[in-house]
C-alpha cells in the first residue's frame, strides 16, 4: 500500500505506538532513550550483531510472553516470582524493568550496562525464601539464573525466527546465543551456552526439574486470560499470546494445560502471532518512536 492510502491511519498508528511505548518503557522513556543513545563510549554490540537485530524486533513482544510461561515452569523460579515480584499488583512495572535491562545491556554503553547488571544482582539478593515444598530458593542461585536465561534466549530466538524480519542463518543464531551469554555470565550464570545446540541440550537437561505448580498455572491464567489491559487492547494482545502458545514445546503446553501441538491449533496460532508482531512493527516504526529503540521497537 502507498503512503497516501495509509495516511488516514496515521493517528491510530501514533496512538498505538504511544500506548505500547508507555507500557514497555514507562514514564521516563524519553530520558532513558537519551541516555542509551546519546552517551558516548564503547558498547558490547553493534547494529550488525544478531543480538541487536533480535532484541530490536517486534517479535520480542511474542517472545516475552513465551519466556514468562516457560520460566514459570521451574517451581523454585516461580516461587521467587510469586513471593517477591508483585507481578499481579504491578505487572507493567515488572515489564518496564525487564525492558530497561534488555535495552541497556543490548544497546547501551558498557559502563551503563554493567551498572544495570550490578543493580539487578543487588535486587536479587533480597529474593530468597522457601517454595511450597520446603525447598529454599535464591534469585542469585546460578542454577536458577541459568534457567531464566536459557528460557529467555530460547524464546526470543524462536519467536524471531518465526515472526521476525529476516531470519538468522545457523551461524548467526549461534552468534546470538553466544552474545546473550556475555550478559548472562556477568549476571552470575556459570558457563552459559554459546551455540544453539548447547542451548537445546541445556533446556533438555532442566526438563526433569520442570512442572506446573498451582502458582505457575495461576500466573499463566493471569498472563493469557486476564491480562491487566483495557478491553479494547485485549484482541491485539491475544494475537501475541496465540503466537507464544503456538511456539511452546509440547511438554510445556501439557504442563500448563494449553492446547497440545496440532496443526489445527498451531497453524492459526502462528498466523495470529505473525499478524500481531506485524501490527506492533508497523506501529513502532512510526517516526515519533522509530529513533528511540527499546526491545521490540526497532527501526
Amino acid at each position: 500500500m502507498t503512503p497516501d492510502i495509509l495516511a488516514p491511519l496515521a493517528p491510530l498508528r501514533r496512538a498505538l505506538a504511544k500506548s505500547l511505548r508507555d507500557r514497555v518503557a514507562g514514564a521516563d522513556a524519553e530520558e532513558r532513550a537519551r541516555t542509551i543513545w546519546g552517551s558516548a563510549g564503547p558498547r558490547w554490540f553493534t547494529p550488525e550483531d544478531p543480538i541487536w537485530r533480535v532484541h530490536a524486533d517486534a517479535s520480542m513482544f511474542v517472545g516475552g510472553v513465551r519466556a514468562l510461561l516457560l520460566q514459570s515452569l521451574h517451581p523454585l523460579a516461580m516461587a521467587g516470582v510469586a513471593g517477591h515480584s508483585g507481578f499481579r499488583g504491578d505487572p507493567w512495572g515488572r515489564l518496564e524493568r525487564t525492558s530497561r535491562f534488555l535495552a541497556t545491556t543490548t544497546f547501551g554503553i558498557i559502563a551503563h550496562a554493567e551498572a544495570e547488571i550490578a543493580k539487578v544482582t543487588g535486587v536479587h539478593r533480597a529474593v530468597v525464601g522457601r517454595a511450597d515444598d520446603g525447598r529454599p530458593y535464591s534469585a542469585n542461585d546460578p542454577h536458577l539464573l541459568e534457567w531464566v536465561h536459557i528460557a529467555e534466549v530460547d524464546s526470543f530466538l524462536c519467536t524471531y525466527q518465526q515472526f521476525g524480519g529476516t531470519a538468522l542463518t545457523a551461524a548467526e543464531a549461534d552468534r546470538y546465543v553466544e552474545q546473550s551469554a556475555i550478559v548472562a555470565g556477568k549476571l552470575g550464570v556459570r558457563n552459559p551456552p554459546t551455540t544453539v545446540a548447547q542451548l537445546h541440550a541445556r533446556m533438555a537437561a532442566y526438563r526433569p526439574e520442570l512442572r506446573a505448580t498451582a502458582a505457575c498455572r495461576d500466573a499463566a491464567k493471569f498472563l493469557l486470560l486476564d491480562p491487566p489491559l483495557p478491553v479494547a487492547s485485549r484482541p491485539g494482545y491475544g494475537l501475541l499470546a496465540a503466537g507464544a502458545i503456538a511456539t511452546l514445546p509440547g511438554w510445556a503446553r501439557r504442563e500448563l494445560r494449553l492446547p497440545p501441538p496440532m496443526v489445527l491449533w498451531d497453524a492459526p496460532g502462528r498466523l495470529l502471532g505473525r499478524v500481531g508482531a506485524g501490527v506492533v512493527r508497523w506501529a513502532m516504526s512510526d517516526p515519533s518512536v522509530a529513533n528511540r529503540r527499546e526491545p521490540g521497537t526497532a527501526a
